[in-house]
C-alpha cells in the first residue's frame, strides 16, 4: 500500500479516465475533442505505469515508462495539432466526418 491507498483504487481511477477518453473519441464530432479524448486514454495508461511502478520492487521502473509515455504524448499532440490546422486551412472545418477527399 502506498500511504494507505491500495493499488485497486488507482486502477479504478485509471479505468474511469480511460472510459471518459473512449467516450470522447467515439461521440465527438470535433477533431480537437477527439484529440483530448486520446490524451485522456494516454494519461490513464501513464497512471497505470506509475501506480504499478510504485507497488513494484523494481526501483523507478514504472516511472521511467511514464516519462517516455508523456514525451511521446506531447510529440503526438504537436503533430496532431499541426495536421488539424492544415485540415482546417484546406477544408474550413474540423469535423472528421465532413472531410471526404484527399488533396491531390
Amino acid at each position: 500500500m502506498l500511504n494507505g491507498i491500495p493499488l485497486e483504487h488507482f486502477l479504478y481511477i485509471s479505468t474511469a479516465l480511460f472510459c471518459c477518453g473512449l467516450f470522447a473519441v467515439l461521440t465527438r464530432r470535433n477533431a480537437v475533442m477527439v484529440l483530448i479524448g486520446i490524451e485522456l486514454m494516454i494519461n490513464a495508461a501513464i497512471l497505470n505505469f506509475v501506480s504499478f511502478g510504485a507497488f513494484d520492487k523494481i526501483k523507478n521502473g514504472g516511472q521511467m515508462f511514464a516519462i517516455f509515455g508523456i514525451v511521446l504524448a506531447a510529440a503526438g499532440v504537436a503533430v496532431a495539432l499541426a495536421i488539424i490546422l492544415n485540415v482546417y486551412k484546406h477544408f474550413k472545418t474540423i469535423d472528421p466526418s465532413a472531410i471526404d477527399e484527399m488533396k491531390g
